[in-house]
């Protein structure tokens, strides 16, 4: 299939690069937004940890005192349904607002004239050139570096690998969840970004799980999962890293049930669960932050299988040398000039 797809892939590199090109090279094709803007993207599709980023970034920045707005595009919600991210970023920060446009620079400027806000965080903002910003973040999974290297759609890739070389700062996310037999070509990756182009800082993240909810929002202690049967559920990009934090803190794992990123649960799917934990003789069913916003609400006062609760977890940022903090002050103290 790949080998099929390859000549579709060489036009879709083609127009990216045209398309960079463009913002690269013409006057005016660029909107400044008055105040400074820092982007959390990525080089591929699917999951690679952006939404704890974008996270941690509004929580350092109003550490320094700062009125941080997130601007997203709000992929794939509907008028029904918010995006994922967007119901994510309300319930880990409910009192920071969040604009959801698809016309990211006016949502931009909306932030600035009409919002109160002092700086803006861009979800998933690499690929959009528009809207031009002070920091540009890209987040590699350490799981998936690159994607494999191929452009959609043969791969994953959103653009040629020599896109990485617009970036400021590249945050290697999941490294803890790496096995050792991969450290290797982690490294080798990580590495190789200096020959597409990138020779700024690299910052390596883990991923830490804090606790459990359940749905009458009471709250478990991450140990409670050691020797507990589980029946992971997720519809997120990367469901192995999800796997491998459950199996970091000693869950034992029934067959997970995967469904695709983002997918819409419907009433019938809490009727699978149901029916595959009880199948399976598990004790909890787990799920992500992602999936639970859109899970919950349905179970609410209805789930009458073992017991639904959703993982917490936090983005932990691997950095002595304080490049993240030092970088963020700049950005927003160089926008001020």
């Amino acid at each position: 299939m790949q080998t099929l797809l390859w000549p579709l892939s060489v036009v879709y590199a083609a127009a990216t690069r045209f398309r960079n090109f463009y913002y690269d090279r013409v006057p005016g094709a660029t909107h400044d937004a008055g105040i400074p803007v820092i982007s959390v993207g990525n080089m591929t599709t699917g999951g690679t940890g952006k939404t704890p980023l974008v996270i941690e970034i509004v929580a350092r920045l109003r550490a320094l005192h700062r009125k941080p707005a997130i601007v997203s595009r709000g992929y794939r919600g509907t008028s029904s349904q918010a995006a994922d991210e967007v119901l994510e970023f309300a319930q880990a920060l409910p009192d920071v607002l969040v604009v959801v446009d698809s016309n990211r620079v006016r949502a931009a400027l909306e932030v600035r004239r009409e919002r109160g806000g002092d700086c803006v965080v861009l979800d998933d903002g690499f690929q959009h050139r528009r809207l031009r910003r002070n920091l540009d973040i890209v987040v590699v999974d350490a799981l998936d570096p690159l994607g494999g290297g191929h452009v959609l759609p043969a791969g994953r890739l959103r653009e040629s690998r020599t896109g990485i070389g617009r970036a400021d700062l590249v945050v290697i996310s999941r490294s803890n969840l790496v096995a050792p037999e991969d450290e290797q070509r982690v490294a080798s990756d990580i590495k190789g970004l200096q020959r597409y182009g990138y020779h700024g800082p690299v910052v390596k993240a883990n991923t830490v799980p804090t606790d459990l909810t359940d749905l009458d929002d009471g709250v478990h202690t991450v140990n409670e999962l050691a020797g507990r049967r589980v029946l992971p559920v997720c519809g997120i990009g990367n469901p192995e890293s999800f796997l491998r934090l459950l199996r970091s803190v000693g869950a034992d794992l029934c067959d997970p049930l995967l469904y695709r990123d983002h997918h819409r649960y419907q009433s019938s799917d809490l009727s699978d669960i149901r029916r595959r934990a009880e199948r399976a003789n598990a004790e909890w069913v787990v799920t992500t932050r992602k999936d639970w916003v859109k899970l919950a609400p349905l179970a609410s006062g209805s789930w009458d299988g073992p017991d639904l609760l959703r993982l917490n977890m936090r983005m932990e940022l691997v950095d002595p040398d304080d490049t993240v903090n030092t970088l963020l002050r700049q950005a927003v103290e160089s926008a001020a000039l």
